[in-house]
């Protein structure tokens, strides 16, 4: 090991500010000291943004050992604590705050020391890439080039290094075949290994799931089953066995969906249980995102090339560090760690990516190292795609040729919801201008590359005159959308054109008829009575629509022309990049179809199946976009239409599918109920003993609207049971000053806190430093009641601030009065309450405790819990001693809690 780092190294929480001396020697220190050493003379820091907000001062900067790590080892992921860091690097972690500051130069030289082992992976590429970041002052630099030796060739580029995707012939039709309950049976006890614990409810599972890839019997009628399958059931394997060998013997792709990143990984941890050959593997079980998780490589040679300055240009060389090791370049719960955008604040991570649609195809120079067209050709000869509900939606809704006809939804509950979200309308200033930036490219001073519908498709507009005439017409068209400082010329009254003219009326139609609301939301009202001057935007706002969507429709048709009398300068790269744009323009024509048949609704009779309102999006009382809505009354219908009636076979499975309600309710909230045929229907209870396990505890004396009486609660909770707390929030604002009355105090007992909103790291990332540390609790809001998958210790108690009543928007009051008033209510809080107290039990030997913070928690609303777990309505003082006794055991002995 090299000698010791001459530096000294600063770590903050929120129980204190320590600095360790260059020889390691820790002491505490002011918060004024820290900031006046930290601006003199670079310190060691675990990230920097962090500990600036614990300062109190955002733009401290220092030798991140973030930075340092995602550096040394591109593609790996370590939970971003002094302890995580030290257990991915080999070390003892520090059991105190104290050893924590005095760990960080000790961490800092194993990394280094890391840059003269021969065996090291990642060495390929690091000296190019360190010889530009100290051109670009990068703090690490000096340090890994005095200890980094020179390659004696020199290295290759980046793009060199990437492999190449191939082209292959089309798949066949999958084989019609049945699988047997046997041989699902069968395929279980293969995956589950020898001497694994039989779960009867896991096999009674697989042998029902079997049937979903029996051939179809009747057009539009797939084979489908909804299966309620409680936590601790195996249901993940249970549908994965005939889902595999179905593939296997068919030789077809089955779609696994999801909605939520931390099942997607599950899911594909648990591929190696089907396919034990890493190469293979990775060839038969694809994970498939939106084109925009993934990083573009145009993009990132962009930023490499200087388009990226300052903070963001570091940031593009540690992206290309990583997409030279990753698997499959997705950048949004990937293999890229979570908190290494979050480093550098709002530097533009999201720009190496593909958000607007703005991809060239075959006439990218990157085309056949690409990550998007790999991950899609992959998903081509796949057995298994793991993917999510809006990808599956979409590819269906829009007749992808490789739409699934094999479907199985896990977390089926969220299904309504998803679909609500893919088909829906939303014409907004936001939409707009990415429409006018498509196709005009860019405009006055923008910045990246921005290339427009005319420069992407230059030489097919110089063969075609008929195609170069409606090129010229669409970009003339699209300039009459909303531009740069829209939203400004909103709020002066002065709009340039007619969309900014329409969205002038709504906006002031909005601020003359909505209530005020919390500065966190949103403004809305509904889209009836609107008076004349609305109407007439309208009017004139669709006809520049419709002066848009001419040229593009005709853009399109010459376009399908030169693919099919192709000229000879049209190789299979221009052909591709034709068809690209063929593709690009359809959706955008859908969008334009979409806004032409809302608009064309104002002023006339209101249609029964959507529900159509005005809207101000705002965060914090800022605006940031203006719109008009329109979602279907009943998202299952078109669900039911363009995805589950062209599938064969079809799962929607759920811990809380049914819950307390019926299969006739599961049914609509799932699409099943507009199918021709019936469907089929599984139930399994948890093996998981709740009643012994769990409680629930209704905590009467809490004020509803006193925020130090709440803050004072989560506390003494918290440390009735030593951390291991989930706290779930329905509003920001509450959930902020919660966590600034309550930090410091619990930090000073050992117990860290962390919070959505609050700490500048990702919900993921906050998830696994909440895992890692029993002692540890986590604040946040809805992402965290359904995406948190902790089993063990490190959550044993969860605390819901109040009841989760829907918030009191147009479309909710709309479904509300459709589908059972408060009935509709109910079932909505029911789902929410049940999924909030799974997040208690994952597996055998796990309990806990339940908390809510609300006295107005009705008596018929307890049914969303198991049956037998005892409730019990409490005064504080006692519902803290039941915290204590439960759970006193894992905190002082970390066994399983008192019974």
């Amino acid at each position: 090991m090299a000698a010791p780092l001459p530096l000294p190294a600063l770590h903050a929480t929120h129980a204190g500010i320590w600095i360790a001396d260059a020889g390691g020697e820790p002491r505490e220190a002011s918060r004024g000291e820290a900031i006046s050493r930290a601006a003199e003379t670079p310190h060691i820091l675990l990230n920097a943004p962090l500990v600036g907000q614990r300062l109190g001062y955002p733009e401290l900067s220092g030798l991140d050992l973030l930075e340092l790590f995602a550096f040394i080892h591109p593609a790996r992921f370590a939970v971003p604590t002094p302890a995580g860091l030290s257990r991915a690097l080999g070390l003892q972690p520090p059991e105190s705050e104290v050893d924590a500051a005095a760990a960080l130069g000790r961490i800092a030289e194993v990394l280094l020391d890391r840059l003269a082992d021969p065996d090291w992976p990642e060495r390929e590429g690091a000296w190019t890439s360190n010889a530009t970041l100290q051109r670009l002052g990068w703090g690490w630099a000096g340090l890994i080039g005095n200890r980094l030796e020179r390659p004696e060739r020199s290295e290759r580029m980046l793009f060199a290094r990437l492999p190449q995707w191939e082209e292959s012939a089309e798949r066949p039709p999958p084989r019609t075949i049945s699988v047997s309950e046997d041989d699902a049976r069968d395929r279980l006890n293969e995956l589950t290994g020898k001497g694994a614990e039989p779960r009867d409810g896991q096999k009674a599972m697989a042998a029902a799931v079997a049937h979903v890839f029996d051939p179809r019997s009747k057009p539009d009628s797939p084979n489908m089953l909804l299966a309620e399958a409680g936590t601790g059931i195996g249901k993940t394997l249970a549908y994965l066995a005939p889902a595999s060998l179905w593939a296997e013997r068919a030789g077809g792709t089955v779609w696994v969906s999801t909605f939520t990143k931390a099942l997607q990984r599950q899911l594909d941890a648990e591929g190696a249980r089907i396919i034990a050959d890493p190469k293979e593997r990775a060839e038969r079980i694809v994970i498939r995102k939106g084109r925009e998780n993934y990083l573009c490589l145009l993009n990132l040679e962009d930023a490499l090339q200087g388009a990226f300055s300052g903070r963001a240009a570091i940031l593009a060389q540690l992206a290309g560090r990583w997409a030279a090791y990753s698997r499959d370049g997705d950048m949004v719960g990937g293999d890229l760690p979570g908190w290494l955008p979050s480093l550098f604040r709002r530097a533009g991570a999201t720009a190496l990516t593909d958000r607007r649609g703005e991809c060239v195809y075959a006439g990218c120079p990157h085309y056949r190292r690409c990550f998007i067209e790999r991950a899609e050709r992959a998903g081509r000869e796949a057995d298994l795609i793991i993917a999510n509900h809006a990808l599956v939606m979409v590819n269906a809704a829009r007749g992808r040729p490789d739409a699934p006809s094999r479907i199985l939804f896990d977390e089926g509950h969220h299904l309504f919801d998803a679909a609500d979200s893919t088909f829906s309308v939303a014409l907004g200033g936001q939409e707009a201008i990415e429409l006018r930036r498509w196709i005009v490219g860019p405009e006055g001073r923008s910045r990246g590359r921005r290339r427009g519908l005319a420069a992407r498709l230059m030489d097919v507009a110089s063969y075609d005159d008929e195609g170069a005439k409606a090129l010229d017409a669409a970009v003339e068209a699209a300039k009459a959308l909303p531009s740069d400082g829209w939203l400004q010329r909103l709020a002066e009254r002065a709009p340039f054109g007619p969309i900014e003219a329409l969205l002038a009326e709504v906006r002031g139609t909005v601020y003359a008829r909505a209530k005020a609301q919390d500065a966190g939301y949103g403004l809305e009202t509904e889209l009836a009575e609107p008076d004349g001057a609305l109407v007439e935007a309208s009017a004139r706002a669709l006809e520049t629509l419709e002066a848009l969507q001419r040229p593009l429709a005709a853009l399109t048709r010459r376009l399908e022309a030169v693919l099919e009398d192709a000229p000879d300068w049209l190789d299979s790269q221009a052909r591709a990049r034709v068809d690209g744009a063929i593709n690009g323009l359809a959706w955008r024509r859908e969008a334009l179809s979409a806004w032409i048949a809302l608009l064309g609704r104002i002023g006339g009779s209101a249609d029964p199946d959507f529900v159509d309102w005005l809207a101000i999006e705002r965060v914090e009382g800022r605006e940031y976009d203006v719109a008009i809505h329109r979602h279907w009354l009943d998202p299952t219908r078109p669900l039911a239409k363009a995805v589950l009636a062209p599938a064969h076979g079809v799962l929607v499975t759920s811990a809380t599918l049914r819950g307390s309600e019926s299969w006739d309710a599961a049914e609509a909230r799932t699409g099943a109920l507009h199918l021709p045929s019936p469907v089929a229907h599984f139930e399994t209870e948890s093996p998981f003993d709740y009643p012994e396990a769990t409680e629930v505890l209704v905590v009467t004396d809490v004020g509803r609207n006193d925020v130090a009486a709440l803050a004072g609660a989560y506390a003494k909770l918290i440390e009735a049971a030593g951390g291991g707390t989930l706290g779930l929030f329905t509003a920001i604002q509450r959930l902020k000053a919660v966590h600034a009355r309550i930090a410091d105090r619990l930090a000073r007992e050992g117990l860290p806190l962390f919070a959505q909103h609050v700490d500048p790291i990702d919900a993921g990332t906050l998830v696994d430093m909440f895992r890692d540390d029993p002692h540890a609790s986590l604040l946040g809001t809805d992402a965290l009641r359904d995406g948190v998958d902790v089993p063990g210790d490190s959550l044993r108690l969860v605390v819901m601030e109040r009841v989760p009543w829907p918030r009191p928007t147009v479309l909710h009051a709309a479904r509300r009065l459709a589908y059972g008033g408060s009935a509709y209510d109910d079932r909505v809080i029911k789902a929410r309450l049940a999924q909030a107290f799974g997040r208690l039990i994952r597996r055998q030997g796990d309990c806990g405790v339940f908390v809510i913070l609300s006295a107005a928690m009705p008596s018929r609303l307890l049914t969303a819990f198991p049956p037998g777990v005892r409730v019990s309505r409490v005064p504080l003082d006692v519902a803290v001693e039941r915290v204590k006794q439960r759970l006193g055991a894992i905190v002082e002995e970390k066994t399983a809690c008192e019974a």
